[in-house]
């Protein structure tokens, strides 16, 4: 059994997956784990992604401690985004899960042009 903030849980499955619940969380902590990125950087790379979904899953990311976020005290605000030491414990999980997607694709699909590169 496993507790964390006041929930029960019988496989840490179901706390990953509960943390991980939607598109958009693990593809920011994957371009994060090129180093600290300012809003508009990630932004830009997940070009899909609406402002306030962004500004939500970030925050997310932040109380649930995978991310950090540094302001400066400049005018304007400079806010970095980076991963905190848990955070970046997901590279080996998301490389694996870069290089499976590619394997998937071999066999059920077709590549037609390599988007991103495993995190080194």
């Amino acid at each position: 059994m496993y507790k964390i903030n006041g929930k029960e849980y019988n496989c840490s499955i179901s706390i990953t997956s509960e943390i991980f619940n939607d598109k958009w969380k693990l593809g920011i902590i994957w371009y994060l784990l090129d180093g600290e990125m300012r809003y508009k950087e990630i932004s830009e790379k997940l070009n899909e992604i609406t402002q306030k979904t962004l500004t939500v899953k970030l925050r997310e990311l932040e109380e649930k401690g995978l991310i950090k976020r540094e302001v400066f005290p400049e005018v304007p605000p400079k806010v970095v985004y980076s991963l905190t030491p848990i955070g970046e414990k997901l590279r080996d999980v998301l490389n694996t899960m870069h290089s499976w997607g590619i394997e998937y694709t071999k066999e059920f699909g077709e590549i037609v042009g390599e988007s991103c590169s495993p995190k080194l």
